[in-house]
């Protein structure tokens, strides 16, 4: 039994604890919008924060975050009102869309440190973070406008 706080809510699961966190979000509660991209937190599309720091769901194993805090793409905003979420729609940011909840997740650790970043910053700190269609201009923008309107 593995119990954690998922969007504010407690939560418990009956898994082994070597389940990675990813299976557990998706398959036992249902919390879809946390991709799965390569299974070695390579690409970010499973980026979650784990007490506030982004994290790759599908390598972290669901016994290491008893007891702490997890936040979800579904949980950074009930009604896709975050700055972030904005400004992506705002600058057309997602092509196949699969990347986008881990990218937004990466980004919102970032403006939650830093308010106003530069784009050597942005880039620097969305390093690692994969998106197959190549939208990283448009990345990049959406970050800086959710910066400035955020």
């Amino acid at each position: 039994m593995a119990a954690f706080t998922v969007n504010g809510q407690r939560r418990e699961v009956n898994v082994d604890g070597n389940t990675p966190l990813l299976w557990v979000l998706r398959e036992h509660l249902k919390l879809t919008g946390t991709k799965f991209g390569c299974g070695i937190a390579s690409c970010g599309a499973c980026t979650v924060h784990i007490d506030g720091k982004a994290t790759r769901s599908c390598a972290m194993p669901v016994s290491l975050v008893e007891g702490k805090s997890i936040t979800t793409i579904e949980g950074l905003s009930s009604d896709g009102s975050h700055p972030l979420q904005k400004a992506w729609i705002a600058e057309q940011v997602p092509q196949c869309g699969y990347c986008q909840s881990g990218q937004i997740m990466q980004a919102a650790e970032l403006l939650a440190s830093n308010k106003n970043p530069t784009r050597a910053q942005i880039v620097e700190h969305m390093d690692g973070n994969v998106c197959r269609c190549g939208t990283y201009l448009r990345i990049i923008a959406a970050i800086q406008r959710a910066a400035r309107e955020g």
